[in-house]
């Protein structure tokens, strides 16, 4: 196995009521100003403004840039940044889920290493540690919140860049289910999937060790448990905690073992079509790991047996088709075809998905025709 290392936030605060406790630790921190970085819709539910007027009682003041797109981009980063100079703020918190904490570790890393965010696409590209950035999740899916990963979208050529850096992991991470009750179903569902995706790439990763075994498999037991209910009730709260939960835990393995041609693959599909991310590795899971199977068959069937145990509904059903009945139940859409996607774009999206580091630790390493045939197998409705 050799040497490996484990990489997460030195703190994290977890559970009804995290929000309060952690704004009482900032306020020991000797902060003045904030730069708050979120979405329009959370900026218009009044949620920024909650966290201001709670920073404000421990004497803190704040600034809020809310022009965070679902999958953010170079421009956002670059705006961002504009935001946080006229701010003179001197820490950053990103409020939201899996974009607002993306594109504030993009203001963040370049905010201290300089030139531009496009400088640090890959594997730890950065020379010093980002500007202290905390981050406020509202969702239970992309553990942004916790990682060395962020993913900006360069649209000048339509691409997902991953950059994974031990330097954009935030400084404090605090999950606080209470803040989760507001999400959607749609969006419930496909971040949820988005967290088993982590939790089951990162076990059939070439690098996974003891430690991120042991995250990923409570994370998918908690998901086949917890994700439908999640979605059909909003306001379970029980539900809402252990997703918040088991997000983190698939977050704890992927940040570590890293991922596969799940998530290498579905980055493309969201550059190019500006598709939500969990949707897109939800349907990829299954035609994947189908791939994968002749070198991860065992990791897979154990992957199968924790969810036939996790959910009465998945019982006796092989790993597969567990992922498919799973992505049913939430109601993930069938087919990249429903989602718009094109089959002549196959070519340049494989191209760019054998680029991603992410694929780096799949299982096995695949050909330009295999990675088309994998999105040509996502392409028609799952039976």
């Amino acid at each position: 196995m050799g040497v490996s290392q484990f990489f997460m936030p030195g703190k994290n605060i977890l559970g009804l009521g995290a929000l309060d406790e952690g704004i009482a630790q900032i306020g020991q921190m000797g902060f003045k100003k904030a730069l708050i970085v979120t979405d329009g819709a959370l900026s218009k539910m009044g949620l920024a403004k909650t966290v201001t007027d709670k920073l404000a009682t421990q004497g803190i003041s704040a600034e809020i840039f809310d022009g965070v797109q679902p999958n953010p981009t170079v421009s956002n980063v670059n705006a961002g940044l504009e935001k946080l100079k006229t701010a003179q703020a001197d820490f950053i918190i990103s409020l939201g889920g899996g974009s607002s904490h993306d594109c504030a570790k993009g203001i963040a890393l370049v905010a201290s290493n300089g030139g531009k965010i496009e400088d640090y696409e890959g594997l730890n590209q950065s020379k010093v540690p980002q500007m202290t950035l905390i981050a406020v999740n509202t969702t239970a899916g992309t553990a942004s919140e916790m990682t060395r990963f962020t993913i900006i979208t360069d649209g000048t050529r339509h691409v997902k860049m991953a950059i994974v850096d031990s330097h954009v992991t935030p400084f404090l991470s605090i999950n606080d289910s209470g803040l989760m009750e507001a999400m959607p179903a749609g969006l419930t569902a496909a971040t949820g999937m988005d967290a088993l995706t982590h939790a089951v790439e990162a076990y059939v990763s070439t690098i996974a060790t003891p430690l991120t075994d042991a995250c990923a498999v409570k994370a998918i037991e908690l998901i086949g448990r917890y994700l439908p209910t999640a979605v059909k009730e909003p306001k379970n709260q029980d539900a809402r905690e252990q997703m918040a939960y088991a997000q983190f835990l698939a977050g704890m393995a992927f940040n570590n073992a890293s991922l596969g041609y799940v998530h290498a693959m579905a980055h493309q599909l969201g550059g190019f079509y500006d598709l939500p991310h969990g949707v897109c590795n939800a349907l990829l899971l299954p035609h994947v790991e189908t791939f994968n199977m002749r070198a991860a068959q065992e990791r897979l069937n154990q992957i199968g047996g924790i969810l036939n145990a996790s959910n009465p509904d998945l019982a006796g059903l092989g790993v597969i088709d567990a992922i498919k009945k799973l992505a049913d139940i939430v109601g993930i859409p069938k087919s990249l075809e429903e989602l718009g996607v094109k089959q002549e774009d196959f070519d340049v999206l494989a191209q760019n998905a054998l680029r991603d580091v992410c694929g780096l630790t799949n299982p096995i390493q695949a050909s330009h025709a295999e990675i088309v045939g994998i999105f040509a197998s996502a392409y028609g409705k799952r039976s």
